[in-house]
This record gives structure tokens, C-alpha cells and sequence, in this order.
């Protein structure tokens, strides 16, 4: 057997059913396997598009997503999304391919040292140089991104090892991975803390976006009757209607939610790790922070919490719930009318029809036209915040955004992976100017895949997010500005909102049809200035 075909076959056996990527000369081996293999070869227009695609895969499945590029500027194109997937905690799997390792006849034409750059960004970075081992070297692989925290891990396939005959080969058993169990004593001390409590709150983050440590989390939100409130990447863990949801920490300070944190003695902290933006900071002699995560805590100046919960999330919840008791642990006389102060200044101004579109209304339209387990994903810019503050998610992985790496271009990639994995779910992409013309060439492949997907364009003609900083830094307009192109000749099925009552029909219309549209909306975006400056900034946590 040839070494190529025996690692595809290995990768069937890992249950890898598409591979995204763009494969160059030194993967032609390793192409004609998948070809002849039940594997669906994604061929996107950029090597960055075809890791956003696979690490969203993993994101959303739980099992690595796999990207493929050649070597040298191949591969230097996927840093970013492998960074994406990394710091994002995803699962994915990078193929890359190299010049022959025993003998070359292109001296150092195209070659970089590929490991070494994928290394510091990765779980692991290895070269495959002995084909009898693909079968391990593969297992590890997997084994290694689904493994807690999750992220990515880079092989490098050179392409005389790809035309290996392989006189033996071993498929490997694949094995359920088992998670270290929490001491007792550490559930136990924690359990003695929340009782002590007056007023505990519960922090969602993206590591309790796992089905398991779904259903505890909201066993003991419910047993207890402790408000909760999540991060950007939280975000959908537990529906956002339950009674003692209190919003998601946008911003890191200075926003309603923190009048709450300011408020609790004691933060219970469920899968959040320091790599997402703080959505609170800690201070010497405040508040107690409980960490409850598979890994332990990453302390500085901002996070140190005082006691840790290691391991299994849904087993130590479901220990702390059993040891608790059926006990309301929570005095709710402050965090209520806090609630109903919030639910105002959100929606507030969100049924304007005003032309530009004010963010308020453009995200309760799209709520208004998606189903419960509509998806939307998010690229980078301003309306993150908009959405992470002002949409409500019902189910979980409803809303796709990063707000780890935080990087621009990778909304309309992640949306069509989003597709693929939900084909009978509602998806829509919601994208700035900028953000969008990143990687705005895979709208081919959407059309190609004959997907159907809705991307909404957000117009404000700069970088939007930036531009608002630099105003509120009292620095004069510059490089932030730019001229657009006519998005109606994409190639897809275009639309402009000249009018604000015409989007949510204009949404509508799109979401019932088939085939790829793109919405362009005009956005104004001076609210940014009057609500996250002027109205936040007279917030009184009273």
C-alpha cells in the first residue's frame, strides 16, 4: 500500500468525513488517495478560508476539523487561522506538505521551515518520516487536538514519504479520551464557599459549551437559583430566556453586567480561560473567584482566583450540586431590578427605522427572522459587540464569534462550515466592509458547495472598531477610511437596503430561498459613542 493511501485510510478511520484546503505539487500523491477515498475535498480560494472552515468544523462537532496546504507560502497562509483555532480552543488538524526529505532536486526553492513556525502555535508540529507510523502519528494527532483544551496540531506530509510502499500497516483502535476527575476535596471546599455565599453569580465561558457540562451547568443554576451571566464566547450555553440569565460581560468594565459583578461576593467561574478578553477584573482583597475548568488557572495581575476545581466541568458540577442540596443560595433583591434596567437599555432605540441602520435595530431583526437554532456567525469589528451585548441566544452554538484571537475574515468561512454541519439549520453571516473584502473571494466556493447562506455586509466605508477608538482617544481621523466596491457584483444573488423597514423582509425572503445572497446595509455607527461612552459612562450601580 502506498504510504499516501494508508494515511488517508487512517483518516477514515478518525471519522474525517471533508478536508478544506489547497493542495499544491507536493500533495499530488496524498490528493489521488483522498480522490479514491469517501472523504469530500473542500477547495477553497484561500489557504486562511480553509482553516477557518475546519476549525469551525471542529468547533462545533467536537472532532478535529482537517485543512490541507503545500508547503512554504501555502502553509504560511494558514497561520492565521491555525492561531484562530488555537486560541479558540478548536479542534483541528493541519496537513502540510514539503519537499523530499531524502533527496531534492529543487535545492531550497520554496522551503521554510514549517514545524518550527507552526510550533509555537500549536499543540504539537511534527514531519512524518517514517510512513510505517502514519496510523500512530495520525491517532496522536487527533488525540492530542480534541484533548483538553482543545486546538490545533500541524503534520507535515513530505512527498517522497507520500509514494512510501507500506508493506505492513495497523490500523489504530481509536479510544474515548477520559477526563481527570476533580479531588473530592476541592468539590467539597468549593461547595462550603457558594453556601457562605450572599451574593454568588455564575460566569459561562466557552469551555462549558460541551453537551455534558450543558446539562449540569443548568442542574445547578436551576437547583441553586444563582444568576449567571457568560462571556462573548459563552454565549448560548444555557437559553438566554432562563429567568436568571443577566447578560453577557461584552466589555470588560464599566457596563450593567459589572454593576452585578460588582455587587456579587463571590464568582463562580465555569470554562473561561484568560485567552478571551477579560470580561471582569480582579482586585486585591475582592470578591472570591471559584475556577471550575479542565485545566487549572492561568494566574495575572487581572485573574487569580482563590480556589480551583481541576478537571471533568460536568462531573465537578454534578458533585457540587449533590454536596450543595437542593438550597436557593442567592439573595436576588439586587440583581433583579438590575436585570430589568439592562433589558431596557438594550432594547432601547432597537425598533428605529432610521436610515443608516442603528445596530439595535439591524440585531433584533435578524433575532425576529431566525428560527430558535438559526446560526449566525460574527466576523471582527464593532458589531461583535453589538451582538455579543444586544442578541439573544436560545440554543447553544447560535452564535459563532471569536473573541480569542479576534481576528477579521474569518466570519463568512466559519457561517459555510456552520452549513455543512447544520445543512437543515437557518445560517447567516454577519460581516463588516472590512472584514468581509478579507476573504470576500469565497463566495465562488459558496456558490460552488451550493450552500445556502445569507451574508449580511455592515457598511460604514473604514474599520469601524478602530475608528471608534481612535476618536475616543482624541486622535484626529487617519488610515482607517477606505473606498468599497460594488457588492452587487459578486457574482451572487445581491441586495441593497436603501431603507431600513426593507431589511427584515428583504432577511426573510433570503432565508426562506435558495442559494448564496448578500445583503449590504448601510450602518451608523454614532451610537457607538452615545451608548458605550456617553450613556455607560453616567452608569451608577445603585
Amino acid at each position: 500500500m502506498k504510504a499516501s493511501d494508508l494515511f488517508v485510510k487512517t483518516l477514515e478511520n478518525q471519522g474525517v468525513q471533508y478536508i478544506f484546503g489547497l493542495p499544491g505539487e507536493e500533495n499530488l500523491d496524498l490528493l489521488e488517495s483522498i480522490r479514491k477515498s469517501s472523504i469530500k475535498f473542500i477547495v477553497t480560494r484561500h489557504e486562511q478560508a480553509a482553516g477557518f472552515m475546519a476549525a469551525t468544523y471542529g468547533r462545533l462537532t467536537g472532532t478535529a476539523g482537517v485543512c490541507l496546504s503545500t508547503l512554504g507560502p501555502g502553509a504560511t497562509n494558514l497561520m492565521t487561522a491555525v492561531a484562530f483555532a488555537q486560541l479558540g480552543g478548536m479542534p483541528l488538524v493541519i496537513i502540510t506538505g514539503q519537499k523530499p526529505v531524502i533527496a531534492s532536486k529543487q535545492a531550497a526553492f520554496q522551503i521554510i521551515d514549517v514545524v518550527d513556525m507552526m510550533r509555537p502555535i500549536t499543540k504539537m508540529a511534527k514531519t512524518l518520516i517514517n510512513a510505517a507510523e502514519i496510523p500512530y502519528d495520525i491517532n496522536e494527532a487527533f488525540r492530542c487536538a480534541e484533548r483538553e483544551k482543545p486546538g490545533a496540531v500541524h503534520l507535515e506530509l513530505p512527498e517522497d514519504i507520500a509514494r512510501q510502499d507500506v508493506l505492513k500497516t495497523m490500523m489504530v483502535e481509536n479510544r474515548h479520551q477520559i477526563r481527570p476527575i476533580s479531588p473530592t476535596e476541592a468539590i467539597e471546599k468549593a461547595a462550603e464557599v457558594i453556601r457562605d455565599a450572599k451574593h454568588p453569580l455564575i460566569m459561562v465561558g466557552a469551555g462549558a459549551n460541551r453537551q455534558k457540562v450543558r446539562v449540569a451547568l443548568l442542574r445547578l443554576v436551576d437547583q441553586l437559583k444563582v444568576p449567571f451571566f457568560c462571556t462573548q464566547m459563552g454565549k448560548g450555553v444555557i437559553d438566554e430566556r432562563h429567568s436568571l440569565y443577566l447578560g453577557t460581560a461584552a466589555l470588560s468594565e464599566n457596563d450593567y453586567v459589572h454593576c452585578a459583578i460588582d455587587h456579587a461576593d463571590l464568582v463562580i467561574n465555569v470554562g473561561h480561560d484568560i485567552v478571551e478578553k477579560p470580561p471582569f477584573f480582579m482586585k486585591p482583597g475582592g470578591k472570591k473567584v471559584i475556577h471550575i475548568n479542565y485545566t487549572p488557572a492561568i494566574f495575572d495581575e487581572l485573574y487569580f482566583p482563590q480556589y480551583e476545581i481541576v478537571g471533568d466541568i460536568a462531573v465537578s458540577l454534578s458533585g457540587l450540586a449533590e454536596i450543595i442540596g437542593a438550597v436557593s443560595v442567592c439573595d436576588l433583591t439586587y440583581y433583579q431590578p438590575l436585570k430589568q434596567k439592562m433589558d431596557q437599555h438594550i432594547t432601547s432605540r432597537s425598533d428605529e427605522e432610521q436610515f443608516p441602520l442603528l445596530p439595535q435595530f439591524i440585531i433584533k431583526q435578524v433575532r425576529r427572522a431566525l428560527p430558535d437554532d438559526g446560526v449566525v456567525s460574527l466576523d471582527n469589528g464593532m458589531y461583535k459587540i453589538w451582538f455579543a451585548r444586544n442578541y439573544p441566544c436560545y440554543e447553544p452554538n447560535t452564535i459563532l464569534l471569536d473573541n480569542a484571537l479576534a481576528t477579521m475574515g474569518a466570519g463568512l468561512a466559519s457561517a459555510m462550515a456552520a452549513k455543512l454541519v447544520f445543512p437543515n439549520r437557518k445560517v447567516v453571516a454577519v460581516c463588516g466592509d472590512g472584514g468581509f473584502m478579507m476573504n470576500s473571494q469565497e463566495l465562488e466556493t459558496a456558490i460552488r458547495m451550493k450552500i445556502d447562506i445569507v451574508v449580511i455586509v455592515l457598511v460604514d466605508d473604514a474599520l469601524g472598531m478602530i475608528r471608534w477608538k481612535q476618536q475616543e482617544m482624541g486622535f484626529p481621523e487617519y488610515a482607517l477610511s477606505y473606498n468599497n466596491p460594488d457588492f452587487q457584483k459578486y457574482g451572487v444573488q445581491g441586495i441593497r437596503i436603501t431603507e431600513a423597514h426593507e431589511f427584515y423582509p428583504v432577511l426573510q425572503k433570503c432565508l426562506d430561498s435558495s442559494g448564496v445572497f448578500l445583503i449590504e446595509v448601510p450602518i451608523d455607527y454614532r451610537e457607538n459613542h452615545r451608548v458605550f461612552n456617553e450613556e455607560l459612562s453616567r452608569l451608577e450601580c445603585k
